[in-house]
Parts: C-alpha cells; sequence; structure tokens
C-alpha cells in the first residue's frame, strides 16, 4: 500500500488513484466475469497486484494470462509478489504485440485498471481500439470507474465511447468499501 501511494504522489496521472482498489472491488470485478472458462486473460494496469491476485485464483490452471504495466515500480512488485505471472513494462496500446508473443490470436477477458479519466480523448480512442482488436468476438472487458466519474466530462465521454464499442454495457453496483466509492463496467463485444 506504501509503495501505491508513493507512487501516486509520484506519477499521479499514470497512477490516476490515491490509494489501490480494494479487496471488496477486486471481488466484484472477478466475480462479474466468469474467469473459471476463460482460456485467455490479460490485465491492464495492475498496480500493486490487488486484481492479479484474484484472477489466479479464478483462472483455470491452462489459462494463459499476462498483465502490462508502464510503472517499472509497480512491474518490478508483481514480479516479486508473483513470480508465475508474465508481466511486459508497456503500454496497454500493446495488448496485441504480447498477445502474438503469447501465441494468442484474440483473448477472452481483459480486466483493466487504467484510469481512463487522465487521457485525452485520442489516448482513450487509440486504447480502446487497441481492446477492441484483442477480444474475441463475445469477449468480455472489464474496468471500473469512480462514482465521481460519472459527473466528470471525461467519464461521460469514456461512458459514451463504451457504447460504441461494445454492444453491451452495463454497471455493477457501487462499492462503497472502496476509496473512493466505485463500479464496475462489464462490456460485451
Amino acid at each position: 500500500m506504501l509503495e501505491f501511494i508513493k507512487q501516486s504522489i509520484l506519477h499521479p496521472v499514470e497512477t490516476g488513484a490515491i490509494y489501490p482498489s480494494s479487496k471488496n472491488l477486486a471481488d466484484l470485478i472477478t466475480n462479474t466475469t466468469n474467469l473459471s472458462n476463460c482460456n485467455s486473460v490479460v490485465e491492464l494496469g495492475p498496480g500493486t497486484g490487488v486484481f492479479t491476485k484474484k484472477i489466479l485464483n479464478k483462472i483455470p490452471e491452462k489459462c494463459s494470462f499476462f498483465t502490462l504495466e508502464t510503472n517499472p515500480n509497480f512491474t518490478n512488485l508483481i514480479r516479486k509478489n508473483y513470480p508465475q505471472v508474465k508481466i511486459y513494462q508497456d503500454s496497454a496500446i500493446n495488448i496485441g504485440k504480447y498477445l502474438k508473443k503469447n501465441k494468442i490470436k484474440k483473448c477472452d477477458a481483459i480486466i483493466s485498471s487504467l484510469p481512463w479519466t487522465t487521457f485525452s480523448k485520442g489516448d482513450t480512442l487509440k486504447l480502446l481500439n487497441s481492446i477492441d482488436r484483442s477480444l474475441k468476438p463475445k469477449g468480455e472487458f472489464l474496468t471500473y470507474a469512480y462514482l465521481q466519474d460519472l459527473l466528470l466530462p471525461n467519464g461521460i465521454r469514456f461512458k459514451k465511447l463504451l457504447n460504441k464499442f461494445f454492444s453491451q454495457v452495463n454497471k455493477t453496483e457501487i462499492v462503497w468499501k472502496n476509496l473512493p466509492p466505485a463500479f464496475i463496467y462489464h462490456c460485451i463485444k
């Protein structure tokens, strides 16, 4: 937790939060899709690994799983705490490169902790295009947003863009035991 807070102070835009996601939010995001039936899962922006731990507990043994993280401190933390996880220090825009490297044509699910409201519209579009190209038909994209994002211009823009990229976009209940309170966008290609 201290490493997360330190990184949020040093890199506020890239980290996008002041506090790591709660276990309650991690439970919700990993329970919203059936990870036990996935052959391939990608995590974007694992940070300190709160979601990573839950994903590892729910994916089948033969599931291909890797993460992409831009922050070298978080990358090293994941390598230390989860040595079984393939982690690449690179932008989420390059998902396709690492799917190819892992001999995966398209993945079943992408779980993201990216700070969407800190991105420009152009960067958001690039990321969503990359996610769209990386998912199988009916593939699932899960990400969270903070409650206040529903009122912020970038949060409103992000919701509209999700509706353009995915055939279904659902919001879960709010996790009040998260700082700040958050909910999941569950998107189906």
